[in-house]
């Protein structure tokens, strides 16, 4: 048996090639940026071709950092940024189209258009609400937008899909036999495919005038879907052989396998999701219902999810665009450096507000500044803000689901800033643990991948690999919790009704 699995996260932001070994330890890994195209207010693109490129990189790099032969890879995950949506030509290969971002808000007023009949059916049989984030809206643009896609489309020679879906052709061989196929994790966040059957549905497709041949094939998430082919860049038959959207992935890597299990994942945005098992759990307070995962020919996994479009990424702002930080890392720092917020809130509603208002009216506001406030103080409002829309989405599942969380799993980049961790614990007033591996999203691929060709031979062997390195507990009271997000709420108040 191979010694290895690699796994590519495809990210907003980065891409990332990890390979790991069979007690889940990090062998190598390899991570390349890519760019950030905005071409107005509110729209957010990325170039699929230079995504594919950053595919190959940090494969190729990761695998010499680890000194190994790509065919000591006993199989390929693929994970990958959600709703972020392309369409491509089969027979060049080439992107119709930069990929629209789930970022991108472009299609705001198209959703807001929808009756609240068709908002009842669409959040009914998807367990989505109508919204720019999801694919649907985004496809309908571009085949209404960019006269060569629609003649393409015409041609029969169109593919469209999610990120995964562009990388699993490419990646299975492209124009020489790549194979067009999704999984059900992907597929569920699309608002195209029903969320019963794990079929893409005629009515939903008419809705939004996309033509079900341009789609790709609805798959389980651990699974052979293909090899990579021999005379290809890594020169050997690899099988390919999981598929799961990021959060999904956090999901699996976090072996939150169980009714009940919970993980917070943040990243560019936040990303909580609770496990609901074999039931849909149909949301009353502003949360998805989703797939979580599919292995084989199992059962589909159910879970609740809570969004965060803006967490990480408002770090990336006050470093970007007010240059108050240098680097990511330095925010704990200045935050550190004051006590308290001084009274400062910040909202980081750039792209609208996700779950649980589904505001794409509202923009981000700093409120409760004074003459004493400081970049310091902004530092450390941009951390609680990162907590707060936290304790948002946790407080909405818990009502959802019934079930109170005595703790919180938490994973992604962010879970390295000490300060963030212990304001998330004192504001949601629940121990925070933090795993071994927190590259959680990449793990959650390996292990999928792994399943289904034998590297691991069930999930409790996955689970006993599961150890808690860091824990936070509340040092705050609960009238200091109450007070606290009081002035979140009014701070909220703030940012709605902004874009008329």
């Amino acid at each position: 048996m191979s010694a290895y699995i690699g796994s590519l996260d495809q990210g907003t932001s980065s891409t990332r090639f990890i390979i790991f070994d069979h007690d889940g330890n990090i062998v190598a890994s390899a991570q390349a940026e890519h760019d950030q195209i905005l071409p107005e207010a509110g729209w957010v693109e990325h170039d699929a071709s230079q995504i594919w490129q950053r595919c190959q990189e940090v494969m190729l790099k990761a695998l010499a950092n680890a000194g190994i032969a790509a065919a000591e890879l006993g199989a390929i995950g693929i994970t990958n940024q959600r709703e972020t949506t392309v369409i491509w030509d089969s027979t060049t290969g080439a992107p119709l189209h930069n990929a629209i971002v789930w970022q991108d808000m472009r299609t705001a007023d198209y959703c807001s258009s929808f009756s609240p009949e068709m908002q009842d059916l669409l959040r009914h049989r998807t367990g989505l609400p109508i919204a720019p984030y999801f694919s649907a809206s985004k496809i309908a643009w571009m085949i209404t937008h960019i006269p060569e896609i629609a003649s393409v489309i015409a041609a029969g020679n169109a593919m469209c899909g999610t990120v995964d879906s562009w990388i699993l052709w490419n990646l299975s061989g492209a124009t020489n036999g790549g194979v067009h196929l999704t999984d059900v994790s992907n597929a569920s966040r699309t608002l195209l495919m029903n969320l019963e059957t794990m079929e893409w549905d005629d009515e939903l497709l008419g809705i939004f005038g996309v033509p079900r041949e341009i789609l790709p094939e609805i798959r389980s998430s651990s699974e052979i879907y293909a090899h990579t082919k021999s005379d290809g860049f890594l020169g050997a038959q690899i099988p390919i052989a999981a598929i799961l959207g990021d959060q999904q992935a956090a999901m699996v890597g976090q072996v939150c396998f169980d009714v009940g299990d919970s993980k917070t994942t943040y990243g560019t945005g936040n990303f909580a999701l609770i496990n609901t098992g074999h039931e849909i759990v149909r949301s009353h307070n502003g949360l998805l219902s989703t797939v979580l995962y599919q292995f084989g020919e199992g059962r589909v996994t159910y879970a609740l999810e809570g969004s965060v479009a803006v967490t990480g990424s408002a770090v990336q702002w006050l470093r970007d665009q007010l240059g108050i930080i240098q680097s990511a890392s330095e925010v704990e720092t200045l935050a550190a450096s004051v006590e308290t917020t001084g009274g400062v809130y910040f909202v980081p509603a750039f792209s609208g507000l996700f779950a649980p208002y589904w505001r794409s009216d509202a923009r981000g506001v700093i409120v409760g500044l004074t003459r004493a406030s400081t970049k310091a103080h902004i530092a450390r409002a941009t951390l609680e803000a990162i907590c707060y829309q936290t304790k948002e989405i946790i407080d909405a599942m818990v009502a959802d689901s019934g079930v109170a969380l005595t703790y919180m799993r938490v994973d992604g980049g962010i879970t390295a800033n000490d300060l963030c961790m212990q304001l998330q614990a004192d504001i949601m007033g629940i121990n925070v643990k933090r795993p071994r591996i927190i590259e959680t999203t990449a793990m959650g691929a390996a292990y999928a991948a792994g399943l289904a060709v034998g590297f691991w031979s069930n999930i409790d062997e996955l689970k006993n690999q599961w150890k808690v390195t860091k824990e936070w507990t509340p040092s705050t009271d609960l009238s200091s919790r109450q007070s606290g997000f009081r002035g979140w709420k009014k701070a909220i108040e703030r940012t709605l009704n902004w874009v008329e």
